[in-house]
Formats: C-alpha cells, sequence, structure tokens
C-alpha cells in the first residue's frame, strides 16, 4: 500500500513535470545551444585547473610522506582523462594517450611492488594492467586516425611560432603564512599574597618603564615590618645605653660591640621585611601595553597568581615556516649577492604594512614533521598598528639578474616534469626537460634544461611529436 502511495506521488511529479516542459518554450535555437557549448568548455577548463592543483598538493604532500605514490599516480591520471575529453586535436590526444600509458604503467609497477612485499598475488596488479592496457587500445585507436589524411580528419593546424628564452632581471616573491607576536610579551605576577589594594592603570592602557601597575597589601608582611622596626628601636636603645656606660667606664669595650652588633642585624632584618613589603608594589619593567585584567581591586591573589600581561610593540617578531628547498635557496642567494632581500608584510585588510622588515633569526633545527625551519622578520612598528597575536602574509623579493625567462604557456607536464619542445638547426622538434627554479607573474625562471641561444616552440606545439620537421614562424620578442 504503501509502495502504491509513492509510486503515485512520482508519477504525479512527472505528469507535472511534464505539463510544465510543455507549456514552456521549448530551447531550440542555435543561441541556447552556442551557450551550452561555452558552458561545457568553460566547466571542462575550470575541473583541469582543479585536478592540476590537486596533483600539485599531492606531489608536495608525498615529498614529506603525507600522500602515498598510488594517491599521486591516481591524481595524475584524472587529469590527463579530463584532458583528454577537452582536447580538439588528434595529435593532442596522442600525446595525451601517451602520458596516459606512462601513469598506468607506473601505477602498475607499483601495484607489483606492494604484491611482492605482501608476498601474495594482489587483484590491483590485474585491475592496473587491465587499465593500461585499455589505455594503449585508445592510443593506438587515436594514431589510426591521426594517421588519415588533414583533408579527412577536419582539422585545422595552428600555425607554429618560435622564440628563444630571454634573460633579463626578474623579481621573485616567495610568500608565507606568519605569525606576528611583540619581540617582549610577558605575564605580570604578583609576588606576594594578599589583597589587590589599587589598580592606577587601565586595560589597554601604555606606561612607561617603572609605571605602578599594581598594589598588592599583605597584611603578614606588614605586621612582619612593623615588628622589625620595633626590634631596631628597642636594639638602638640597648646600644646607646651601653656607649653611655662605656663612657663612664662601667662596662667593658665588648659590651658596647655586642650591642652594635644587635643592632645591625636588627636593621637588617628590617630591610629585608621592607624588601618583602616592597614586592607587594607591582611596576612596569619597560614600556609596554597592558592587557586585559584578570583580577578586579578588592581581590584577593596569591602569590605568582597572573594580574594582566604585557606588551612591548615597539618591535614585532613574525614567525614563519620555509621549506628546506627554500632554505637552501635562500642561503645560497645570501651567500652570492649582497643585497638583502625586500621583506614585506600582508595584512588581513589585504594592504602592505607601511613598515619593511629584516630576516631577525633562523631556527637551528628542522622540523622533521613538516620538513621547514622557523624564520623569524623583525618590523619597526612606531604607530603601534601591530600587536600581538595577529597573523599575516609575508613576502620575501630578491631581484634575479640575467635570469633565464620563458612563458609559462610554452611548457607542458608529464608524469610531474616540466617540459618543453625545442627546435634544432635542421628543424626537427624535440622534447627536452626543464627545471623551474620560480614563478613570475606568467613567466617561469628556468634553473636548468634551455639556454638563451635555443629556440623553442611558443605555439602549436600540441599538433607536433618528438622527432617532427616542422616549418615555423620566429617570432623573437621586441
Amino acid at each position: 500500500m504503501r509502495s502504491a502511495s509513492i509510486l503515485a506521488v512520482i508519477t504525479a511529479v512527472l505528469l507535472a513535470s511534464a505539463t510544465h516542459s510543455q507549456e514552456r518554450a521549448a530551447p531550440t535555437s542555435n543561441d541556447q545551444t552556442d551557450d551550452s557549448v561555452k558552458k561545457v568548455k568553460e566547466l571542462r577548463e575550470e575541473r583541469i585547473a582543479t585536478l592540476e592543483k590537486v596533483v600539485a598538493q599531492l606531489a608536495d604532500l608525498f615529498r614529506t610522506t603525507r600522500a602515498t605514490y598510488d594517491d599521486v599516480l591516481d591524481a595524475q591520471r584524472l587529469l590527463i582523462e579530463a584532458r583528454l575529453e577537452a582536447t580538439e586535436t588528434g595529435e593532442e590526444r596522442v600525446r595525451l594517450y601517451e602520458s596516459l600509458v606512462a601513469v598506468l604503467k607506473a601505477r602498475e609497477t607499483y601495484a607489483e611492488g606492494q604484491a611482492k612485499a605482501a608476498r601474495e598475488i594482489v587483484p590491483n596488479v590485474l585491475k592496473a594492467m587491465a587499465r593500461r592496457l585499455e589505455a594503449e587500445i585508445h592510443l593506438e585507436q587515436a594514431k589510426m586516425k591521426l594517421a588519415k589524411p588533414v583533408s579527412m580528419r577536419g582539422e585545422e593546424h595552428r600555425k607554429i611560432v618560435v622564440r628563444s628564452p630571454q634573460a633579463q632581471t626578474v623579481t621573485i616573491t616567495r610568500q608565507y603564512v606568519s605569525q606576528i607576536h611583540s619581540h617582549r610579551h610577558i605575564n605580570v605576577r604578583a609576588f606576594e599574597r594578599g589583597h589587590l589594594e589599587a589598580i592606577p592603570v587601565r586595560e589597554g592602557q601604555a606606561v612607561k618603564e617603572g609605571d605602578l601597575m599594581f598594589k598588592v597589601v599583605p597584611t603578614l608582611y606588614k605586621a612582619k615590618l612593623d615588628a622589625e622596626m620595633a626590634e631596631v628601636q628597642f636594639a638602638q636603645l640597648e646600644y646607646n645605653f651601653t656607649q653611655k656606660a662605656f663612657a663612664d667606664k662601667v662596662v667593658s669595650h665588648n659590651s658596647v660591640l655586642l650591642d652594635e652588633a644587635k643592632l645591625a642585624k636588627a636593621k637588617a632584618k628590617a630591610q629585608l621585611a621592607t624588601a618583602e613589603l616592597d614586592l607587594a608594589t607591582v611596576k612596569a619593567p619597560f614600556d609596554g601595553i597592558i592587557d586585559r585584567f584578570h583580577h578586579q581591586q578588592g581581590s584577593l591573589v596569591e602569590a605568582g597568581e597572573v594580574l594582566t600581561t604585557l606588551s612591548d610593540n615597539s618591535v614585532m617578531w613574525v614567525y614563519f615556516d620555509v621549506p628546506e628547498k627554500a632554505y637552501l635557496e635562500y642561503m645560497a642567494d645570501l651567500n652570492q649577492n649582497t643585497e638583502e632581500p625586500k621583506i614585506e608584510l600582508v595584512l588581513a585588510d589585504g594592504n602592505k604594512f607601511q613598515q619593511t622588515g629584516k630576516i631577525g633569526a633562523i631556527e637551528a633545527d628542522f622540523r622533521s614533521d613538516t620538513g621547514s625551519i622557523p624564520f623569524r622578520a623583525d618590523f619597526p612598528n612606531p604607530h603601534r598598528l601591530l600587536r600581538h597575536g595577529q597573523n599575516g602574509t609575508l613576502l620575501i623579493s630578491r631581484v634575479v639578474k640575467d635570469a633565464i625567462v620563458i612563458p609559462q604557456r610554452a611548457t607542458f607536464e608529464v608524469l610531474n616534469k616540466r617540459y618543453v619542445y625545442v627546435v634544432d638547426n635542421d628543424n626537427v622538434a624535440h622534447q627536452r626537460e626543464i627545471i623551474i627554479q620560480n614563478e613570475s607573474e606568467d613567466l617561469f625562471v628556468i634553473k636548468q634544461g634551455i639556454g638563451v641561444e635555443d629556440k623553442i616552440i611558443l605555439d602549436g606545439f600540441r599538433q607536433i611529436r618528438e622527432g617532427d620537421k616542422v616549418e615555423y614562424e620566429d617570432r623573437q620578442p621586441e
């Protein structure tokens, strides 16, 4: 009975949807079709961009053993498959299928290694093999289609454009998440037990060194001081009487010395009691800003209890973690160049802090869990804008002279490695692996692989393959 009711409701909804669809105008116009095609293209591009980020992040996690090799290979497979859906040229499909086969072979090898380690036959090996064979079938089918004449394929070839890498001065900027601390930030505590008598300052107030902040009245130490002062008076009277008796030759000089020692002892005890009582007066040890009060006037506080915190914000210490690779590059650059890198701080509102900083300290040990080393940058804070506990983004910019740069669009990625096509003197195109030092806007700064004497394919490289002889247009930048 209940199933019949549910079926009736579903039927009613479907009928209503069909009626509503008939009432609307059917979307048969060419404009709507064009919009859908455009939307599909945008969604595919967005999917590819998302998967590229996934691959990059998993590669970083794999280096720190927080992701498995299988995770990286799986993400690369998804990225290649997404690119296959978006490509429109047969040459690019062949290239992508070749990359997919390489990824699946790596995954198959990885599965075989796991099986040997487990000393048993794992079905994942056969699954990986089947998937690799499927990709090889698609590869051969794509090659067969590509072998047809261009007129039969109905594809247009883009003009191949060649450019030489440029040597120029670039500014490389690295970003780091950072935590902002006062260079002096302490807990202000009560020295003795007693009642909080007076608080002559306010929360958030700026104080100078030596300013009275809190006064605690310890009744026990006050009574002790009074008793010690009475002992001093008694000892003084004894000493005076003995001195007079010695003058009258009634007592010996030793009696005078004995009473003098008693007086000195009484005075010392009184000074000690005075010092203990003075500890109840809490003064600012340096210039700073007072935080909120933990106790109010009249409260009974224990010895060592926190009354408030005091921050010296004249100079701020900004801490950030630098990966090991970036640390080594920083130290190498520091040894080669006398010019200090520019250090800036971006605040939560997106604006840069007016003052620039400098590296104040590098900790001694690497953090094995993150593979990074903590740095500290020091920033002057004359207007006290920065406060203890804030967060920000630290920018370290350095100028690199005669850096080899190429447009990012001239490169392509295979198995997490970056390549370009280089045209030799016989006009034959060859793939060449490059190592990227850094990114600058839409350019790659090249560390190794090509030089200014090479000719790289800037546009149209997706329609050629390794060893193809090409006709190109040499378009050097002005």
